[in-house]
């Protein structure tokens, strides 16, 4: 049975899963679904069509399914796709896909999303993600599982961001982020290896974390170029699951470029 606030707005066109609780003046809008366990604090704002798995949890003035900031967009119907117990902290926003970018912005599931971070239509996240707080994803961005985003980044439109990768503060990222690196922008964005506190307590092994130190050297610290580098690794450390997927990433890299 759900607790619904009499003070809240829900459309009737709305689906609530079981256990679902709504604060005052919070904003359930057409086509929403949320599933069992949602908390929608007060103020916060769901718009559609929009579907929210289990336990997601809505933060006061938070809006998740806005309309897509784009210029092309004139009410088209597209959505938001969200999986289980995510937290949507205070003032973030979450937008809705564009005609031209799929339709469709996913939210994976087990992601933090702090306050005042923004999340572009047509975004693609993966799980255990964290957005700190203002960090700001222009439109049709990948992260993928476990990237870790610090607070006041700024994401180009199009990039990747690969898997248990982490950004430090302020960083302005324009080229794709190889996974398992650490990306900072002091001075100028670079790569400066693994990011090797992030993997440790995801559970990497000392051999894996091992084995990725050695292809990021070949990568940043070796005389070689990337492709020089890429087949270094194929040579020396084709073993290795995670080097396979660190270069099927630098391969697949778009025209912008990587990260170094």
């Amino acid at each position: 049975m759900s607790n619904i606030d009499p003070r809240a707005v829900v459309s009737p066109s709305a689906r609530l899963g079981n256990d679902v609780c709504i604060g005052p003046f919070a904003v359930v809008g057409d086509e929403v679904e949320l599933g069992d366990g949602c908390v929608l604090e007060a103020h916060a704002v769901v718009r559609g069509p929009s579907k929210l798995g289990r336990k997601n949890h809505v933060h006061s003035f938070a809006i998740v399914g806005g309309d897509p900031q784009d210029l092309t967009y004139t009410g088209q119907r597209t959505s938001l796709e969200v999986g289980d117990a995510n937290e949507f902290r205070e003032f973030c926003t979450v937008h809705r896909g564009t005609i031209k970018g799929g339709g469709v912005t996913r939210v994976g599931s087990h992601s933090l999303v702090m306050a005042y971070a923004h999340i572009g239509h047509d975004c693609q996240i993966g799980d255990h993600v964290i957005l700190t707080n203002g960090a700001q994803l222009a439109g049709h961005i990948v992260v993928e599982d476990y990237a870790g985003i610090s607070a006041f980044c700024l994401f180009h439109q199009f990039v990747r961001i690969g898997s248990h990768s982490y950004i430090g503060a302020g960083t302005i990222i324009t080229q794709d982020v190889p996974p398992f690196s650490l990306i900072v922008g002091p001075r100028e964005t670079r790569c400066y290896g693994i990011n090797k506190i992030g993997l440790e307590r995801h559970g990497f092994s000392p051999e894996r974390i091992k084995t990725l130190e050695q292809a990021y050297r070949y990568l940043l610290r070796s005389k070689l170029n990337t492709s020089q580098a890429v087949e270094k690794m194929r040579g020396t450390l084709a073993h290795s699951e995670d080097v396979q997927s660190l270069i099927r990433f630098i391969e697949s890299t778009a025209d912008r470029g990587l990260t170094k």
